[in-house]
């Protein structure tokens, strides 16, 4: 079972990393519509003026870097699930 949960996580990371990717080539390639304002986001939102500080700075990113970002995070969990990547936490009380 941890073998599917590793490949699961491993296709869906390289998919939003390929994605994320391909947003930002697609955007670099083409150019800017005419009426597209600055500030605004795809989705035809404004960005996040409110808030502290770190949910400022995440609605600041854009949506391809998103996307890579969270591709990453599934890719380390596949690893993670898969063993390629092993956490050993241990203590001891030190009574004799």
């Amino acid at each position: 079972m941890k073998d599917w949960i590793a490949g699961l996580l491993a296709v869906l990371g390289t998919l939003l990393v390929l994605a994320g990717a391909t947003v930002t080539v697609v955007k670099t390639l083409t150019p800017d519509p005419a009426g597209a304002a600055a500030g605004t986001d795809p989705l035809g939102g404004t960005a996040a003026t409110n808030g502290n500080r770190f949910s400022r700075w995440l609605h600041r990113i854009n949506a391809a870097d998103r996307l890579i970002g969270w591709g990453v995070i599934l890719l380390a969990l596949g690893a993670v699930a898969a063993g390629a990547i092993e956490f050993n936490l241990g203590a001891s009380a030190g009574t004799r």
